[in-house]
Order: C-alpha cells, then structure tokens, then sequence
C-alpha cells in the first residue's frame, strides 16, 4: 500500500515569526501522528526557522518550494540542493503551475531541477495540470502526458520511486473549486497509465500521486478515498494549523 503523503505548500506567506506561532500550536496539535506522511513547505526566509522547529519531532518532514539545478554559481537569487540539505530539507517542490505561469518555467527546466534534487537525495514532488482552457478544449490527458513525459525525462525506475507527482488542476488552485473526486480520479489513473509505459506496472504502482487544488477538510475524505489519490499539496489552507491537522487526521481516518 501507498503512503499517504500531507503536504503544507505556504506559498509566498509566514514570517520566521509567523511559522513559530505555527508550529506552537500544530505540533501539539498532531501530536506523534505517523500513519501518513507529513511536510511542510515553508518560504525560503523561514525554513531554517522552521526545521529549528522540526528537530525534536520524527514524524514531520521539510520541502522547501523550488531550487536551482546548478549547484553553485553567478545565480543571484537562486538556492541549490546542497543549501537545502543543510536546512535538512527532505522534500522540494517542483514545478508548481505558479512556476510554470508567472516565471516561465519548462518541463526542460523542470526536468533539470528533479534530476538534480535526486541527484542530491532530495525528493522531488514534481507539479502538473491542466488550465480551465485546456480541460474545456478537451486537451487534458495530451496536457498531462507531455509535461510528464518532460519533467520526468531520462529518470530511472528507482528515481521515479523516488519522485511524488502532484496534479493539480490550475484551475482549481486558490479559486475555491475543485475538482469533482471522479475527475481527479480520472487524471490520477491515467497519469499512473503515462508512469507505467514510461517504466512498469511495478514501477507506477509504488510511486504517490498527490492531489492539489483547494484542498480543505470538507473535502478530503472523499477525494484522498480514490483508488489512485495518495495525498494532497495543500495551499490555502495549509496556513491554518488546525485545519491542516484537521486534513491529516481525515486522512488518516481512511486508514481504519
């Protein structure tokens, strides 16, 4: 069986002052909870704060949300893989539509970022998704397959073991609607279809598909309950620790 995997994608939100308030109240509100993975994904400026945060505790992971693929060089702005190890950041964050839309980034350039968060030991959790535009001009499957047959290009069976894929809908994200839990459904096992022929069955059985797109806790249940829905990239709602506990915890109801 497939981990579920909980992500908190913080966005461009929390202070280092802001995530201590965080964390004062999630970590008591979690408590030692490990029957699904569980990460946060703060701001560049705060992670260093929050894996302070996150030393004492076993069952909360770091991802911070992008990298640069070099890992040293004249990229003012820029982080490398190796300034994330040193956070113990486990996790990054690929590849995200508002990376894709606002900053130009390419399922070349993406591709080159996973390769190196491997290389480096971290794990990727490369984003794909379809705009409203394409979903209504019925191109979502050819949307789906060629930004993951591109971001995933040239990695081996055991680096996609090593990779979570996150679909989310553009359109979904941040506008209040989500996906209906047969259309994520419906894009979850076609993305693990593309994964297979790209690799095995084997291969695509083991790797986790995330769901993205206004994830909240009235609609968790009936989302992560889908047969190849392995988790949620939560946005907005992530910045709340109680509702965020309140995701994890409707998670792990469907564990039993």
């Amino acid at each position: 069986m497939r981990k579920k995997i909980i992500a908190a994608n913080w966005k461009m939100n929390m202070t280092q002052g802001e995530s201590d308030s965080f964390l004062e109240t999630f970590l008591l509100e979690i408590g030692d909870e490990k029957r699904v993975d569980i990460v946060l994904v703060p701001p560049f400026t705060a992670l260093a704060r929050v894996s302070d945060g996150l030393s004492k505790v076993q069952n909360i992971k770091l991802g911070a949300q992008n990298m640069h693929w070099e890992k040293s060089g004249a990229f003012t702005g820029e982080i490398s893989a190796e300034m994330l190890r040193e956070l113990f950041v486990r996790f990054v964050v690929l590849g995200h539509s508002e990376r894709r839309s606002l900053f130009g980034e390419t399922d070349e350039i993406v591709n080159k970022k996973t390769k190196a968060a491997l290389e480096a030991s971290l794990k990727p959790i490369v984003c794909i998704g379809e705009t409203l535009a394409e979903r209504d001009g019925g191109q979502v499957e050819q949307v789906l397959e060629r930004q993951l047959r591109g971001s995933l290009a040239g990695l081996s069976p055991q680096q996609l073991d090593d990779t979570v894929i996150a679909y989310e809908p553009v359109w979904a994200i941040g506008t209040g609607r989500t996906a209906s839990p047969a259309q994520a459904q419906e894009a979850h096992a076609f993305i693990r279809g593309i994964l297979a022929a790209m690799s095995d069955n084997a291969t695509a059985e083991k790797i986790r598909i995330q769901y993205g797109g206004s994830v909240k806790p009235a609609n968790t249940a009936e989302l992560l309950g889908q047969a190849d829905i392995d988790g949620a990239l939560v946005g907005g709602a992530s910045l709340d620790p109680r509702g965020f506990t309140e995701i994890i915890k409707q998670a792990c109801t469907l564990l039993g």
